[in-house]
């Protein structure tokens, strides 16, 4: 019977078996070429497909699809199997699918044979019966179909001879960002070769994306890695196309193809990791029909200290591979902490073991070294004290904190790892909660780790709930140290920390959580709500992020589209009237749910709990989710009914194009913001701004005088220089421009950079360009200027006013302004570049200096000069009749100054100045040279020059 079988496929006894590739392509043009009823019924089956019928006897899976479609990080995703039954008998088919914990199924409808059966989200029962034809998906469960991160959705149903099933679900997910990238996943298992299996995914993201890969498939062991080793490549058959906003990914492998992957069928996840392009300060706001979501994800920030403790489970049951692991994690973890960190580490069992007694020590090579020695050396043993355990960790990290002079700016947190459940001690879950947050008291964050099957996971992740963390699961089967080191890597850099969203009480409601204790690098701050004041054609947002150093504010407004523009209704592929594709407003209730359900997690109040609970469930109802207080019932669709297509409540992306708009607030609208800005801003006329001119205004004498500096390109002028007394210097560096057509110069020259130097209290500088703002004070900022934003230290405030001007205050008395001049379509003589105007000089000393600098604190006389009689004194009502005399004088500390009337325009033209003009690049009216007031490099502070002259 061997040899039969060897001789009917055509292979020689020592094979074995048949060649895998050569089966799947017999699969592929005999069995699974076409499985409409009609043709199957009638078709004539080979005598090899007759045997392999014997042997196979569940239905086969001739169709997979998955298309999804993501838009602004919301993801809508709908699976599509069919199953043929090509036996003599009704046979049971099986249809399972792993999808993201985090998601929502939102739709599941079954068509067998001739009829079709939908899915109705109802609110959950105490208890149901089960029905053979339907399986719900289950709430998560620590030992029933949960992998890391994942859950399963089954539905079985007895399919006919010679018929199909099909087989359609749904599910929703907001993309959540992790080491700088949104990851989308598709569970590919159908554990058997597939004739038709695809895969699309449509991206749009008016952000514009960037840096989009498709690494191979995912196993269930490499889950959560974030990297695949060896080949990076994506999988065979995948094509990748895309332009600025929109993505298309498909991987659609034939039989053949899904051979040399798996001889079984394909058994992994399908990945795409994105990031989108990102502006600086306020974030990208998007706004449609009435509700809005605020990502909110700022780069270019130093990163805050920690301090840090990990408490690690030494117990018996971590004995073996789990221990070994967790050791190599860590000692790549203390590899990465920073110089500026503070660490401690505690090992617990049924005993507490602290490393180092009542402290937290610094990074040092020393410390590093000896704490590695303290991890190889611990030892499994004994049983699980996990509420000691955290509270002497919780009790280390307080009184370090109350003892210490710490960096105000540092963020504190636990990170607590454990592989099974309280056996010591304390064991009562409610008390160890309880406990816990006692000891934190909101002092700092809880993030905790479970590995294996027999942990507590609600424990854990109610702990991490109350006390502003988040939990991880992995299985003992992964690669843990890959785990901890990739969570590590997720919380490893706070940025900002008590980060506050507002918008106004009068044109918001039911707003999804505004503050956020910490924002880690690589993560994303999301908030949703629904706008109450609908006629408005702006929303107003500002963002503050405050320590005892230093508070940022981000202010921005964003203008609020008419109802139809961002409306993606209407579009080619979808159904006018639909509500689903209101993504925003899914967003919103997909967020607004999520923090229902983890409130009631954290609540200890019974009738609390029932009202989370309803509440939760009275949306999910409204919006269709399955929730764990909402249900799918499968309900027969009637008599005779169509069979069920691959509806699409996903919005497509097929002909929108640039449709959907991403408010991010870029332009001020029209005469609300930089109008008002610019009236609240008090200037003195004493400037150096355009090509560049530079005035200088004597209130006393009731006149102005101005000059020109026919600089070079790459010319830094130091505009004002009292670094020894105020501690406060100025420069600014000059741009080329060719001249005017027609002109007398050879060139122009404007300000690029201004650059700002303040040494006390503390030292600091501002290097401001007609783009951005980089305000380094022992920790480096980078602000765009075409968003409004506050950023305030002890001695030094940075105020700016999109696409206008900038502020900067240096203790409360000494202010400058800098206009910002940006050419829409700008003439080859012109370039974008900046206006230097002094606001306050009341904090500089008698002894400043530098072209602008040395007559803030001193006054000059206008003379009438005559060629036989002496100088004579101009008193002031004389000024107005010497405006056309050409032999006007001015007196400089003992120096005569010839000056001619002429009239200049400052504050972008809008004012018009007289003033008395030197010529020759001021000569004699500025002490030595232009020459003089160059500067080697933007922060030089040019002391050398002082010592040099006086006034």
């Amino acid at each position: 019977m061997i040899l039969w079988l060897c001789l009917c496929w055509g292979f020689s006894p020592s094979a074995g078996q048949p060649d895998s590739e050569l089966m799947a392509r017999y699969l592929e043009q005999q069995l699974l070429a076409d499985y409409s009823i009609a043709e199957q019924v009638a078709r004539r089956v080979p005598r090899q497909a007759k045997f392999l019928q014997r042997l196979e006897t569940r239905p086969r899976m001739s169709e997979f699809h998955v298309r999804s479609t993501i838009i602004s990080r919301y993801a809508f995703t709908t699976v599509s199997c069919t199953m043929v039954n090509s036996g003599s008998e009704a046979r049971e088919a099986v249809f399972e699918m792993q999808i993201p914990a985090a998601a929502f199924i939102s739709n599941f409808t079954m068509s067998i044979g001739n009829k079709t059966y939908y899915g109705e989200v109802t609110g959950k029962e105490k208890k149901n019966g089960t029905d053979d034809k339907e399986r719900h998906k289950k709430p998560p469960s620590p030992t029933e179909g949960r992998e890391n991160g994942y859950e399963t959705f089954k539905a079985s149903a007895f399919i006919p001879r010679k018929m199909q099933a099909r087989f359609i679900l749904h599910y929703e997910e907001l993309l959540q960002r992790r080491l700088g990238k949104y990851e989308y996943t598709v569970s590919i298992r159908p554990q058997q070769l597939v004739g038709r299996l695809r895969v699309e995914v449509n991206i749009l993201e008016n952000s514009g994306i960037v840096s989009l890969e498709v690494p191979p498939l995912r196993n269930s062991k490499q889950k959560g890695n974030g990297k695949a080793e060896g080949d990076v490549s994506p999988p065979p058959s995948t094509v990748i196309g895309h332009t600025k906003t929109l993505a298309k990914v498909t991987f659609n492998p034939s039989v053949v193809e899904q051979t040399r992957i798996a001889r079984n069928g394909i058994l992994g996840d399908f990945i795409i990791r994105y990031d989108v392009n990102r502006e600086l300060s306020v974030g990208d706001v998007q706004i449609l029909n009435g509700y809005f979501v605020h990502y909110f994800a700022p780069t270019d920030l130093p990163p805050l200290p920690k301090n840090v403790v990990f408490v690690l489970d030494s117990s018996a049951s971590m004995v073996g591979t789990k221990v070994k692991q967790t050791k190599e994690a860590l000692f790549t973890i203390l590899q990465d902490l920073r110089p500026e960190d503070h660490f401690n580490i505690i090992g617990f069992s049924n005993r507490i073991k602290v490393w180092q007694q009542d402290r937290l020590v610094p990074v040092t090579p020393n410390n590093i070294r000896d704490a590695k020695k303290y991890i190889h050396n611990m030892s499994p043993t004994g049983g699980t004290n996990i509420n000691e355990a955290l509270q002497t960790g919780a009790k280390l990290l307080n009184d370090y904190i109350a003892q210490n002079d710490i960096d105000a700016r540092s963020v504190s947190l636990i990170i607590f790892l454990t592989d099974g459940r309280p056996t010591v001690g304390e064991t009562q879950s409610s008390k160890i909660l309880s406990n816990t947050k006692d000891a934190i008291r909101d002092k700092f964050c809880l993030f905790t780790i479970g590995i294996g099957n027999d942990v507590d996971h609600r424990l854990l992740e109610r702990m991490a709930l109350e006390n502003c963390g988040m939990m991880r699961l992995f299985q003992e089967d992964e690669d843990a140290a890959s785990h901890l080191k990739g969570f590590y890597d997720e919380i490893g850099t706070p940025l900002l920390s008590d980060i506050r969203v507002d918008y106004p009480e009068d044109d918001v409601e039911q707003v999804t959580q505004n503050f956020f204790p910490n924002y880690f690098n690589g993560s994303e701050i999301i908030i949703a709500g629904k706008l109450i004041n609908r006629t408005s054609d702006k929303l107003h947002v500002e963002v503050t992020a405050s320590n005892s150093k230093k508070y940022i504010l981000l202010k921005t407004d964003v203008a609020i589209d008419l109802p139809s523009r961002n409306d993606i209704r209407g579009v080619p592929g979808l159904e006018d009237g639909k509500s689903d594709n209101n993504y925003i407003e899914r967003a919103w209730s997909y967020l607004t749910i999520k923090e229902l359900l983890n409130s009631r997690l954290k609540s200890d109040d019974v009738q609390e709990k029932d009202s989370l609970m309803e509440k939760a469930k009275s949306m999910a109802l409204a919006y269709n989710f399955v929730t764990p207080f909402t249900v799918l019932k499968m309900k027969e669709a009637g008599l005779h009914p169509e069979p069920a297509q691959e509806e699409l409540i996903s919005p497509s992306t097929d002909g929108i194009g640039e449709k959907v708009q991403s408010l991010q607030g870029h332009k001020a609208p029209p005469g609300i913001r930089r109008g008002q800005d610019k009236q609240r801003i008090k200037i003195s006329k004493t400037s150096a701004d355009g090509d560049p001119h530079f005035v200088i205004d004597f209130p006393s004498s009731k006149f102005s005088v101005c000059f020109n500096i026919d600089g070079e390109p790459g010319d830094i002028l130091r505009l004002v220089s009292d670094h020894k007394e105020s501690g406060v210097t100025v420069n600014g560096q000059l741009i080329g421009a060719p001249a005017p057509p027609n002109g007398h110069k050879k060139h122009r020259t404007y300000f690029s950079t201004i650059t700002i130097l303040s040494n006390k209290p503390e030292r600091s500088y501002l290097e401001i360009t007609p783009r951005r703002v980089i305000l380094d004070d022992g920790e480096r900022l980078v602000l765009s200027c075409g968003r409004s934003a506050v950023v305030r230290s002890r001695s030094l405030e940075v105020s700016i006013s999109a696409y206008s001007n900038i502020t900067v205050t240096i203790r409360d008395s000494i202010s400058f302004v800098i206009l910002i001049h940006h050419y829409r379509k700008p003439a080859p003589y012109q370039r974008n570049h900046l206006g230097f105007y002094i606001s306050n000089s009341k904090g500089l000393s008698s002894d400043s200096h530098g072209l602008l600098g040395q007559f803030l604190n001193h006054e000059v006389k206008l003379l009438q000069e005559s060629l036989n009689s002496s100088d004579q004194e101009v008193g002031q009502k004389q000024t107005e009749a010497l405006r056309a005399n050409p032999t006007n004088t001015l007196k400089v500390k003992g120096r005569l100054v010839p000056v001619v009337w002429k009239q200049r325009r400052i504050y972008n033209g809008q004012q018009e100045v007289d003033c008395w003009f030197a010529k020759n690049n001021a000569d004699k009216l500025i002490d030595g040279s232009y020459r003089d007031y160059l500067a080697s490099h933007p922060f030089d502070t040019g002391t050398s020059f002082e010592t040099k002259t006086s006034f």
